[in-house]
């Protein structure tokens, strides 16, 4: 027994940090909890890894809880953006589901706000 869990902790350490991980969210812009003087033309997250896009969601919400983004979410590897109208000020929320391509989940949201 003692040498199986051996080989289990050696292949386990031997094993690429890749694997095991998940896409976590690295950078966002706006940034997050950030407020900007004019309203962005998108949101744009950045992952540590690459994203599975059939199975990952972004969607930006006013301060009403309505959706505002265009609903063009895409995925450039570990690049995630949405496109976004012209937006009055005010506060607004980004909601994310990413799948990275070793089909780990990882969601969170953030608000940013768009000065007067």
């Amino acid at each position: 027994m003692k040498f199986v869990l051996t080989l289990i902790a050696l292949l386990w350490g031997l094993a690429p940090g890749g694997v095991f991980a998940h896409a976590f969210l690295e950078k966002a812009a706006p940034a997050v909890g950030g407020t900007v003087n004019a309203a962005p033309k998108s949101v744009t997250l950045w992952f540590s890894q690459e994203l599975e896009p059939a199975f990952s969601t972004l969607r930006v919400e006013g301060a009403d809880g309505k959706r505002v983004d265009l609903g063009n979410a895409r995925v450039d590897g570990a690049v995630f953006s949405v496109s976004l109208p012209q937006l009055p000020p005010g506060t607004y929320k980004v909601f994310w589901r990413a799948v990275s391509v070793d089909a780990h989940v990882t969601e969170g949201d953030f608000a940013f706000e768009i000065a007067p």
